[in-house]
């Protein structure tokens, strides 16, 4: 569910002192004993600790994945192009008439919207098709000895330690996807401690083979993140020509009503009610389609951090539920990768922090290029072009 890129961690509160002198990095041996130590001082038997550690192997492939997320480097309009098909679409409606009783279950508990669940069940494993052949925990004590976000990925292995006391883990049998998730919504194990549900009643939380297990537990933990029951996340609208560009971007809300005072109206529909605080998210500049995302909008960026994954899921989410296909409009041209990153570089060098250049446009990226935009007497609307780059 939360994928590996996320800087957020909820932690079961590390322990101090020698065990953490180095918390990754050197052999993979002398770091498993490091491990095997600090679970010792949690409180765990060393008969359990050996048996849980005693299979774990590093996987190179695991670092390979993390190394290769390019898919992100893609806009919006192709990136939800790819991802959101015909067949996932019936899919997903047909899996809405499935398991309609968990839906309504779920919606009734944690006030989650069934399309906001299909989409991420779509995108993270086609609905249980594909839940990932990573073995989970050499995959979780690979990216723990690997140094560069080992704070996400350790307590992870411990709360995999957890599930294990409880007979819910086998470390030699249990996969999922390559930073560690488990199931058909792809949680972590602290998610499984902290929201798993047993939705289908049989004592157990089986996220990788009871649907009503996975869905109840999304659903908690949206509600755990922040999710405003019965409110909406996402709508398109239609923007007037003379819109204050500066103004739009996940940095600026007002209230619905205000937006609407401006001319922003919705292309779908009527929009939220009007006390409601609203972005303007504008993808792929003022030419290209156009959205107004609410409070509950930003509890995506608590699963996953890509900015284009988070609004594909959302918008694919109201596809679920009914809404027409977007208006891709007629967006000028973007950057390749090769350019993203010399406008990272750009951007870095006149000032911004735009994050790793990485040449994808993320929260960072926007953010900087409307900035330097309104600098130069641009269109501020956050996206980069050539003619930008070439100003630079």
């Amino acid at each position: 569910m939360r994928k590996a890129i996320l800087a957020l961690s909820l932690g079961l509160g590390l322990v101090t002192g020698p065990a953490l002198a180095q918390s990754c990095g050197g052999s993979f041996a002398d770091f498993t004993a490091r491990m095997k130590e600090e679970a010792m001082a949690r409180g765990h038997e060393r008969g359990e600790v050996e048996s849980f550690f005693a299979g774990v192997r590093q996987d190179p492939k695991v670092i390979q994945a993390d190394r290769r997320q390019g898919v992100f480097q893609m806009p919006f309009i192709d990136f939800s192009r790819r991802l959101i098909s015909q067949n996932r679409l019936q899919k997903g409606r047909q899996m809405a008439d499935r398991y309609d009783d968990t839906f309504d279950r779920v919606e009734q508990r944690y006030g989650v919207s069934r399309g906001v669940l299909l989409a991420f069940w779509a995108f993270e494993t086609d609905y249980g098709g594909f839940q990932g052949d990573f073995n989970t925990l050499n995959a979780l004590m690979t990216l723990s000895h690997d140094c560069r976000r080992p704070e996400l990925f350790r307590p992870q292995v411990f709360a995999a330690l957890e599930l294990f006391s409880h007979g819910d883990f086998d470390p030699a049998t249990t996969t999922g996807a390559w930073a560690g998730e488990i199931g058909m919504v792809q949680m972590l194990p602290e998610d499984i401690l902290e929201n798993g549900v047993d939705g289908d009643g049989d004592g157990h939380v089986s996220l990788k083979t009871s649907a009503p297990d996975a869905l109840m537990s999304g659903g908690k933990m949206l509600q755990s993140l922040g999710w405003h029951a019965g409110e909406p996340w996402l709508d398109e609208v239609v923007v007037p020509e003379g819109l204050d560009w500066s103004q739009t971007g996940l940095r600026e809300t007002k209230t619905v009503s205000e937006w609407q005072a401006l001319g922003v109206q919705g292309r779908n529909g009527p929009l939220a009610r009007g006390d409601l605080p609203a972005s303007i998210i504008l993808p792929q500049g003022r030419h290209g389609p156009a959205f107004i995302a609410y409070p509950n909008f930003s509890v995506y960026f608590e699963w996953n951090q890509s900015f284009t994954y988070v609004l594909t899921a959302a918008y694919f989410a109201n596809r679920l539920e009914g809404a027409p296909v977007y208006d891709a409009g007629n967006p000028d041209p973007g950057l390749n990768e090769a350019q993203m990153k010399e406008l990272q570089r750009k951007l870095e060098a006149r000032g911004h922090d735009v994050g790793d250049v990485d040449g994808i446009l993320g929260a960072g990226t926007r953010d900087a290029v409307q900035d330097v935009q309104e600098e130069l007497g641009l269109p501020a609307d956050a996206w980069p072009t050539p003619q930008l780059l070439n100003r630079l």
